[in-house]
């Protein structure tokens, strides 16, 4: 654990999010986005200048994603926007496709084809959360019966999609059609134990948060109060476990100009006194070198 890096540990003057997540390294700006989801915060990082920038909105940002042509798509709780950094500007692409008072928008990405990807999270932990597809304009209802959406990610090849509740402590997978974009042959890609839930750390290994496929096509996900990150072949089998300094990791992402700088969001909102004072970087966004690189983002389409 002690080769890990923490960017508000660095000079950089950001404080740390409450609930950070959902990591972006931009492939043609190569600056690092992430949101502090109950902090209502966007916040980039610029690694070659030192420089950080942050937008603060009146609703909780979930997660961006690069737009072709410019800018970002940024799911929030009212609705799917376009962003425009230079302005701080947004404009409403898509509204929310569920009752704002009770869910939310989560974790998203964009497809090899430019589909935006975003999934919902039911505030009541009521299995009525959803997985839906943007295209043009147009938010499609791709899968349901869940009620944290996370762990969104695509194989090397494009053909796969994974998918995790969060509660339910599990990750799908899902046939993608190249074509059309649709979903089939939905599985379970990996099922973690509950329990030992809210245990203290021997006793529970953690429920899947956020993920990333790198370039040998294998899956890396975020356990949840079990700090540490877990790397899956694409046949399922475990690959490594790289411990953490804290104990509630949210989505690692790839970065850097040789995408083989790990970057991890982390949370400290609603974590025990004693924990935080035992662990300082809860909350900072932890940053290590990997021998295996990541995947560029793909950009989103309108």
């Amino acid at each position: 654990m002690s080769d890990w890096q923490a960017l508000c540990a660095k000079g950089v003057p950001l404080p740390p999010s409450l609930l950070g997540e959902s990591p972006l390294w931009h492939p043609d700006e190569q600056r690092l986005y992430w949101c502090d989801i109950p902090g209502r915060q966007l916040n980039r990082f610029d690694p070659a200048s030192g420089q950080s920038v942050s937008w603060q909105f009146d609703c909780e940002p979930s997660c961006c994603v690069p737009l072709l042509g410019g800018g970002l798509l940024l799911a929030m709780r009212d609705g799917i926007w376009s962003f425009d950094t230079a302005s701080g500007k947004r404009s409403l692409v898509a509204p929310p496709p569920y009752d704002p008072s009770r869910q939310r928008f989560n974790d998203g990405k964009a497809d090899a084809q430019g589909r935006f990807w975003i999934g919902t999270i039911d505030d009541r932990r009521e299995p009525h959360a959803a997985l839906f597809r943007l295209v043009g304009g147009q938010l499609k209802n791709m899968a349901g019966g869940i009620t944290v959406s996370n762990g969104l990610a695509f194989s090397l090849d494009g053909g796969t999609v994974y998918w995790a509740d969060t509660k339910a402590h599990a990750v799908y997978a899902f046939d993608l059609d190249f074509g059309n974009g649709g979903l089939s042959q939905r599985r379970v890609f990996q099922q973690f134990s509950a329990q030992g839930s809210g245990q203290p750390l021997q006793a529970y290994g953690g429920r899947p948060d956020g993920a990333a496929v790198d370039a040998e096509g294998a899956y890396w996900v975020a356990m949840f109060e079990g700090q540490r990150l877990l790397r899956f072949a694409p046949d399922g089998a475990l690959l490594a476990e790289l411990a953490l300094p804290v104990r509630c990791p949210t989505m690692p992402c790839f970065g850097g100009p040789d995408l083989r700088t790990l970057y991890v969001t982390t949370a400290r909102e609603n974590r025990p006194a004693d924990e935080l004072a035992a662990q300082p970087l809860a909350g900072c966004v932890l940053q290590l070198r990997v021998p295996v690189p990541g995947l560029p983002a793909c950009l989103a389409r309108l």
